[in-house]
This record gives structure tokens, sequence and C-alpha cells, in this order.
């Protein structure tokens, strides 16, 4: 399970020099039911799905992603794999955009995002982020 960076993920990031926007392919898979033992605070009256919990963190967290000039480009249903472990499934797949690598840590370090961020990890069963930089074709 895989819900946050790693310390030696994040110290693999910065050496990469990206300079210019960034986009950053979400991977998720949801829960049955939410787990909000990290965040009794956010808790809904009574259980929720994973993806309920989900759509709450994505709900609290466009204002904050909108106002650090990030945009969703892509919001999309997944599933199993075409190609690929025959028991690997993802829920939902997100490409968001950052201007920077900057603006993109400025969001994710923001204490009114953050304060959400627990509906995130309710939701979750596993995820995946990977830093993508556009580049021409060959």
């Amino acid at each position: 399970m895989y819900l946050d960076p790693s310390d030696l993920n994040a110290r693999r990031l910065f050496p990469r020099g990206i300079a210019g926007p960034v986009t950053m392919l979400n991977l998720l898979r949801f829960r049955e039911v939410a787990d909000y033992r990290a965040a009794p605070e956010l808790a809904p009256p009574v259980p929720v799905s994973g993806l309920e919990a989900y759509e709450a963190y994505v709900r609290h967290t466009l204002p904050f992603l909108t106002a650090s000039g990030g945009t969703v480009e892509f919001f999309a249903t997944g599933g199993h794999m075409f190609v690929g472990p025959d028991d690997e499934r993802w829920d939902l797949v997100m490409l968001i955009r950052q201007s920077s690598l900057e603006a993109f840590i400025a969001f994710a370090t923001d204490e009114g995002y953050l304060a959400g961020i627990g509906h995130r990890t309710a939701a979750l069963e596993d995820s995946r982020l990977l830093p993508l930089v556009e580049r021409p074709l060959p």
C-alpha cells in the first residue's frame, strides 16, 4: 500500500531538475468502505464507500488546487489492466498539471489543503503518483 511519498522518493524528485510545468499521474484504488480512523473528525455520520470519501476529498481540494495554478487535465474511471498483472486494477486515473514543481509543493503543503487530506487517506486502498514532464515526439 502506497499513500504518501517515501523519504527516498522525495529525495529523488528534486535532482530530476524539473523546470516548468509538471503533470502528476495519479492511479487510485479505493477501499470498499472508507476508513476514517486516522481522521475521525472528518468522518461522515454514516459509513461511505472509498469512492464517496475520495469525492469529498476532491471537493475540498479543488479550490486549493485552482488557487495554486493547478488544473485537472484528465479525470477518468479505470479498471483492470489490459497489459499488466491480471489482478491489478486502478479505479480512478487523474492527470493534475501544475506550472512548476515548486507550485506543486506549495499546494501539497498548504495547511488548508492538508486539513482535508484525511478524506484521501480514508478512501484509498492503494495509489501511485508519477511526476511527468512533457517532451516532443522524436
